[in-house]
């Protein structure tokens, strides 16, 4: 089954299912106490909205390189929420097995995401600058 080209951000199932992930942990963290506002609260909200973010401003990315770099900023932030979903677990704050399905899943669509642009990127190392090369590797997520 082939699917349509993304034509934005948000036909990407790798940002539809890393917003998901972003409300639940929103959901997850208003139920932590009032004194971890401004720490662990905002730390993992934070960093769950940069997985988000960084796909989709690496989506509008022309170069695959800038592409590579948004994503890995995001697999970056993913592992940093991985650890919050850890530390939240360890201080009974509350039952996180739901946002680690979600972060797994997120997880592998990133990866595989990342490497396709990858891959892309070193079969077609001989475009000219600017010239993105992977238009329709968005409809495989």
């Amino acid at each position: 089954m082939k699917l349509e080209p993304a034509k934005n951000f948000q036909d990407l199932i790798v940002w539809q299912k890393s917003h998901k992930f972003v409300l639940g942990v929103y959901k997850f963290t208003s139920k932590f106490p009032t004194s971890e506002l401004y720490g662990l609260t905002s730390q993992f909200r934070r960093a769950a909205v940069s997985i988000a973010a960084n796909i989709a401003e690496g989506f509008k990315k022309q170069g695959l390189a800038d592409k590579m770099r948004f994503l890995n900023i995001a697999q970056g932030s993913l592992e940093e929420c991985r650890y919050y979903l850890i530390l939240s677990e360890d201080l009974n704050y509350g039952n996180s097995q739901s946002l680690i399905l979600d972060i797994e899943e997120v997880s592998r669509l990133l990866d595989s995401y990342y490497s396709k642009i990858r891959s892309r990127r070193d079969n077609n190392s001989g475009l000219s600058k600017g010239t993105s090369g992977f238009k329709s590797q968005e409809s495989e997520f």
